[in-house]
């Protein structure tokens, strides 16, 4: 490999992501970046999540600062920066252009799973917090610009077989399969997002991928409309996504 490779893992919230990011994150050729247009979203839409305010403050919230950092050196002198994105942190007005020196992968779910753990957390969820429209929008430009399928991933899948699903994900990026993707220590990383206390008390007791659980509870009267709309871009991700 003559330059780096930059891997943009876009996914939709109550995912498996973090965990992920411990599993790229334990690869010694590689960096890892936690949600790095979080702050800038936050800012831009003014919406109101845990640590709200200590994210815009000690975060960069200038997306084309935080662009330049990413297009710039990989830290440490490593040969892979994989980025865990959320979608729907990419607003509408955030240039597009930088994204073409990337490799980009996604990562879905169940919507039904999905809402039902999203709503805990943002009461009455629309579309566009599930990050799927963005997810399509990305998944579709780079499919016509290249003229490749580029991987998707689902959670349920990864879940079930984590070492085949790892080795497919790394297949598809043409990256070596380790087997350190696996495990990890427990604990907080430097690299988590201070967003970290807040959301990673789960991921930081980990040492690997949990056993998959459905999700049994009833969705909510109140969701089934966001629901149905979740429907066809989800189906449409699952639909390319890789199996082991």
């Amino acid at each position: 490999m003559t330059k780096p490779l930059r891997i943009a893992m876009w996914s939709g919230p109550r995912n498996i992501s973090t965990a992920l990011l411990r599993s790229w994150g334990n690869r010694p050729d590689t960096f890892v970046s936690d949600e790095p247009l979080y702050a800038h979203y936050l800012d831009h839409t003014g919406f109101e999540h845990p640590g709200r305010a200590e994210i815009v403050r000690e975060c960069e919230t200038d997306w084309r600062k935080v662009v330049a950092e990413l297009t710039g050196p990989v830290p440490g002198d490593k040969r892979i920066w994989y980025q865990k994105h959320m979608a729907h942190h990419l607003l509408p007005h955030v240039d597009r252009g930088w994204l073409d020196g990337f490799a980009h992968a996604f990562l879905i779910r169940d919507p039904r799973e999905m809402l039902l753990s999203l709503d805990k957390v943002t009461r009455d969820p629309g579309i566009d917090d599930t990050g799927l429209p963005q997810q399509v929008e990305i998944f579709t430009s780079f499919r016509e610009q290249t003229g490749k399928v580029p991987p998707v991933v689902d959670s349920r899948d990864v879940l079930k077989e984590p070492e085949a699903m790892l080795r497919a994900l790394c297949d598809a990026l043409d990256v070596e399969f380790l087997d350190a993707m696996l495990r990890w220590p427990p604990g907080r990383r430097d690299t988590d997002g201070i967003w970290a206390p807040h959301w990673y008390s789960n991921v930081e007791t980990s040492t690997g991928f949990e056993p998959y659980r459905p999700r049994r509870a009833e969705l909510p009267r109140r969701l089934e409309a966001v629901h149905a709309q979740c429907l066809e871009p989800y189906r449409f991700l699952h639909e390319h996504r890789l199996r082991p």
